[in-house]
């Protein structure tokens, strides 16, 4: 399949003739995920490499060249070799199968190492600078894609001498799989959790959908009781909603030490991952000429400084402390006892229920999966004029996925993406989304955007029915605006297609964007039935969520805050002899902004996938920082009619559809009007100051 995707397309029509002709109306060639299996994968990716290594060489040697067909050629290869790549990287996430991740990591380091070569290669460096010297048109997306091009030879060390080089480069390997480690151990942590119990009393409370799996995992080891997992639908359920004191605290302390010296089982402690990780990024960026990791990071990213974030993310701190403050006295004043931090959400939902008359459960009776991504569909339409409908002939990889088609309204496909909603073991905890196919259109050879949607949802019930919570809801809008980045991009060249080339600060302002619609009443009404009277969601509901949506959201806040400040201290100032696994760092940004005190034995960082095995190293103030973009940019559509259709095709053309091609900071201003302000997010939240 990797090696001549000609030769597979042949193959494949006469295998699946009635799935070849949906497959092709993408111009592409879908993963066949009822035929794909993790065997020969690494040496089928290294004998692509080795294709495009030699291809490069001939290209470099043409004395015809440098000119922007090797910029196209280029792009060619790496769009191809993403497309080998995707489906391995995704299904060692998302299926208990350990070949895929023996696939995944015998993959990263021959990936890494040919990625890092290409960007110290000085004779490509130098056919770039060449190339870029004779554009005439500065605004064109092939000047975008060759300034960060050229960047990202500077980044990765082309200027080095030699010895340095292969250092850079082999510590570049040794990242990726310490990256890779980390996050796998996170998850077989998580995987290998369960508590069982025989006495009803402890269960008093939960849910009846986390109930009823628990109780169906028990009966399948022939015990009477109920056996939990550690999945997140469970664990927020338990915490949530669970009287039993005791029990929260058994989960919170489970869900606390994952992956870590205090776990259960200790063989996936990343203690020693933290400290590998961190010395090796401070060295990273030592060789090429940085102070530290944040300020390599910060190099591709829309904040100039580290001083910068710092200033943004304490003074946010400091407008938020008083309400948290304020929400904490309130809590505790109605629990009638001091709040532990297993007892921070139980008691929270309590409040809401005792003074806002809102409950979790009692909102999810509403939010039907089929309901809601119905009227979710319809939200896209609504703003974008774009069609989605599922294609049942798609093949996936579990039987609850689903492939949806996106239709413009004369009914042309522009793309597709698959759907998994649902927590099952040994998929990666948490919801995200990724790239299976990259728009690209070079040459007139053309493929449209295909993307993964993955989430983590209570499964459905017995009858088939699957109900969300509200936060679950939000999650899916979420994850949807990160989607429509991805596929409504007008950007041909893959490396700044999409979400790439993006500014990591910047990429979340498409996803917090429409978190915002999960807070429309319109929105909500459409994407509700109840599942028992098939009545939509009450306005009087609406308006007691409405009531209790600021409630929590300071502490909620001040907990985003201190994840952003331990995350940019740690690649700012960290020092391997001073502070080993970086406990003390977290525990002095505690002192200054939290407002709760954790156990001696909460090990958080240990589990912290986002910077230790994700993108968001010295990058997790990204979100803060794409809210105040996103709150300030859908205060715009509440000025007037949310589905104005002038304001959201400005949207999408000065957000969704330039990719990397244009500078993202000013996209948003052409939106807006303006450089962005503080003000909505605040207001959003119910923070005055």
């Amino acid at each position: 399949m990797f090696d001549n995707l000609v030769f597979v397309k042949i193959i494949f029509k006469l295998n699946h003739p009635k799935i070849y002709s949906k497959i092709m109306k993408y111009q592409t060639t879908l993963p066949d995920f009822s035929d794909l299996c993790a065997r020969d994968i690494s040496s089928n990716v290294s004998s692509l490499i080795k294709a495009q290594r030699e291809k490069i060489k001939k290209l470099l040697n043409d004395d015809t060249k440098p000119n922007l067909s090797l910029v196209s050629e280029i792009e060619e290869m790496h769009h191809k070799l993403s497309m080998v790549f995707s489906p391995i990287s995704h299904l060692q996430n998302v299926l208990d199968d350990p070949d895929w991740r023996e696939a995944y990591n015998s993959c990263i380091p021959l990936l890494t190492e040919y990625g890092t070569e290409l960007s110290q290669d000085p004779d490509l460096e130098k056919a770039y600078h060449k190339i870029i010297k004779k554009l005439k048109d500065k605004s064109s997306p092939e000047f975008s894609l060759l300034e960060k091009e050229l960047r990202s030879f500077t980044l990765n060390g082309v200027n080095l001498d030699q010895n340095k080089k292969t250092k850079f480069k082999d510590l570049k390997k040794q990242l990726s799989i310490k990256q890779a480690k980390f996050g796998q151990n996170v998850q077989d942590s998580t995987d290998s959790w369960l508590y069982f119990t025989a006495e009803e009393s402890e269960t008093i409370g939960i849910t009846s959908e986390i109930l009823q799996q628990a109780k169906d995992r028990a009966d399948k080891e022939n015990k009477s009781g109920w056996q939990f997992s550690l999945d997140y639908p469970t664990y927020h359920a338990v915490m949530t909603h669970a009287e039993n004191s005791n029990l929260r605290e058994k989960f919170y302390k489970a869900w606390s030490t994952r992956a870590s010296d205090q776990a259960d089982q200790k063989k996936w402690d990343n203690s020693d991952n933290i400290k590998e990780i961190l010395a090796i990024r401070k060295e990273i960026s030592e060789l090429v000429g940085f102070d530290n990791y944040a300020e390599y990071s910060l190099a591709t990213k829309m904040a100039e400084t580290t001083a910068d974030v710092f200033e943004f993310l304490y003074d946010l701190a400091n407008k938020t402390k008083s309400s948290a403050l304020n929400e904490i006295e309130m809590i505790e004043q109605f629990a009638g006892q001091k709040l532990q931090p297993w007892d921070v959400s139980y008691y929270l939902e309590k409040y809401k229920q005792e003074n806002f008359s809102v409950s979790d459960d009692e909102l999810k009776q509403y939010f039907q999966k089929s309901t809601v991504q119905n009227g979710m569909f319809d939200v896209a339409k609504s703003l974008f004029d774009i069609t989605l409908e599922i294609n049942p002939n798609i093949p996936v990889w579990h039987e609850s996925v689903e492939f949806v088609e996106v239709k413009n309204l004369n009914g042309e496909i522009i793309g597709g993406f698959y759907i998994d909603l649902f927590a099952r073991n040994g998929k990666r905890s948490g919801a995200w989304m990724d790239e299976c196919v990259i728009r690209k259109n070079i040459n007139d050879n053309k493929m449209l955007p295909i993307g993964y949607l993955v989430c983590n949802f209570t499964p459905p019930n017995e009858k088939g029915i699957s109900l969300l919570t509200h936060n679950d809801v939000i999650t899916w809008f979420h994850e949807f605006g990160h989607m429509l980045h991805h596929l409504l991009t007008k950007v041909d060249l893959p490396s700044i297609s999409g979400i790439n080339g993006v500014p990591w600060d910047g990429v979340e302002l498409p996803s917090q964007f429409m978190e915002n619609f999960a807070w429309n009443y319109q929105v909500l009404k459409d994407c509700s039935k109840h599942h028992i009277t098939g009545q939509y969601f009450p306005k009087s509901i609406f308006r007691k969520l409405q009531k209790a949506r600021n409630f929590g959201s300071g502490l909620a806040m001040l907990r985003q805050l201190e994840f952003a400040l331990y995350d940019l201290s740690i690649h700012t100032n960290y020092e391997a002899d001073k502070d080993g696994d970086t406990l003390n760092i977290l525990a002095s940004i505690k002192s200054q902004i939290s407002l709760l005190e954790s156990p001696d034995y909460n090990r958080f960082p240990m589990s912290f996938s986002h910077i230790f095995a994700g993108g968001y190293a010295a990058g997790y103030y990204s979100y803060k920082w794409a809210e105040v973009l996103a709150a300030d940019a859908f205060s715009a559509f509440e000025e007037g009619d949310i589905f104005d259709k002038k304001l959201a095709s400005k949207f999408r053309k000065e957000i969704l559809e330039i990719g990397g091609s244009r500078d993202f900071m000013q996209g948003f201003k052409n939106f807006r009007g303006r450089a962005p302000s503080l003000d909505p997010l605040l207001i959003q939240n119910g923070i005055t100051v």
